[in-house]
């Protein structure tokens, strides 16, 4: 085992404080977790990275990954999706192990390189689908893989989030295809697909026919300036809103949507799953409960999943002390660099299975555009 770890982390927005806040907490909650260095922390505007190393307790700053990626154990490449691509593969190709936030690439080529370049490193490549760490999600896993649902008929999912809903909302880079790739389907529609394959996805032979319908409601949008004048607007390129039907090889079925305009929705994802045997029904707002039906005479039973023999809770607070969101993150890094320690193999999401939920992806975009069902190859190599 690996005695201490040192970790690069290319950005320090939203997901960089995500991630060093679990990477922080690892050593209070999993005392078996390896010692971690948050090393060097990079970016582009040097008074910005130095206020944001200190603040995320990095000890180095750089302002290019190429000086980086060689000379740390981790990389975690916080990036827009454009820029996945090249710092992973240049990170594996030089021995350090990466984690690689969602979607794993703006392209299903760019992902399926990924994939190929994690598949020759002899050091673990994660992409950061952090709802697989919620612990009522595993213990969702725990129920289907023991059979108690029975065989799975249906799966839907919808993530419904409100920050685009205003027509002025400033233009960033995750409306622009060229950087983002898509826009709810890649963002949002990307975690629901990958809980799809997750959780019932082994039991129903996988995704393997889709159909979808994307829409972009506002068409360009103000850049925002320093001076508040917003009269510059630059196009909108990606969908705000769309919907798909999923097809197993089972013969199972699946519908799924996502919008980044549904007025009143802060982060509202949710998911049910039926079976020939039970149902069960998940919301990440709400996310310390599943809502379980496994006998005919009665409905759902609500399950609060804080007892410390439910999945990771025997490392957080006495039963009914709920967790949040950013404790996910913690989950995953635990099972990511404890497995880059070569304590473990990895229990985490694979640049093979982020190459697998880009297919899918891409399928439904082919699928909108020729406005028929399209198959997804499951048998294509990651």
């Amino acid at each position: 085992m690996t005695d201490q770890l040192t970790v690069g982390m290319i950005g320090y927005g939203f997901m960089g404080q995500a991630h060093a806040n679990a990477i922080a907490r690892l050593p209070m909650f999993f005392p078996d977790a390896p010692e971690v260095v948050r090393h060097t922390l990079v970016g582009r505007n040097d008074a910005a990275l130095t206020a944001a190393a200190e603040q995320l307790g990095f000890e180095e700053t750089a302002t290019d990954w190429r000086d980086v990626v060689g000379d740390v154990d981790v990389l975690y490449n916080l990036t827009p999706n454009h820029h996945h691509a090249e710092p992973s593969i240049a990170a594996l190709n030089a021995g350090t192990a990466v984690l690689c936030e969602k979607p794993l690439a703006a392209t299903h080529e760019s992902a399926m390189s990924m994939a190929r370049a994690a598949a020759d490193a002899d050091v673990p490549a994660c992409c950061g689908f952090n709802y697989r760490f919620v612990p009522a999600i595993r213990y969702a896993k725990r129920l289907i893989d023991a059979g108690e649902l029975g065989d799975i008929r249906q799966f839907r999912g919808q993530y419904l989030q409100d920050w685009l809903v205003d027509p002025e909302a400033s233009w960033s880079w995750r409306l622009d295809a060229d950087r983002a790739g898509s826009g709810a389907l890649g963002d949002l529609g990307s975690h629901t697909i990958d809980l799809a394959r997750f959780l019932v996805g082994e039991r129903t032979g996988g995704i393997d026919r889709v159909s979808g319908n994307m829409r972009t409601f506002v068409g360009e949008r103000p850049v925002a300036s320093d001076d508040d004048s917003q009269d510059e607007q630059r196009p909108v390129t990606v969908d705000d809103a769309f919907t798909a039907h999923l097809g197993f090889a089972n013969g199972a079925m699946g519908t799924i949507a996502a919008s980044r305009v549904a007025a009143g929705h802060k982060n509202d994802h949710t998911i049910e799953i039926h079976g020939t045997a039970g149902s069960l029904r998940f919301a990440l707002e709400r996310l310390n409960e599943l809502e379980v039906h496994t006998d005919d005479r009665r409905g759902y039973e609500t399950i609060l999943v804080t007892e410390e023999d439910d999945p990771y809770l025997d490392n957080w607070w006495p039963p009914g002390h709920v967790l949040g969101w950013e404790h996910t993150f913690v989950h995953e890094s635990y099972e990511f660099l404890t497995g880059v320690s070569g304590e473990t193999t990895p229990a985490v999401p694979s640049f093979a299975d982020g190459a697998a939920v880009q297919r899918v992806l891409a399928g439904i975009e082919r699928a909108a555009e020729q406005e028929t069902w399209v198959d997804i190859d499951t048998s294509e190599p990651s």
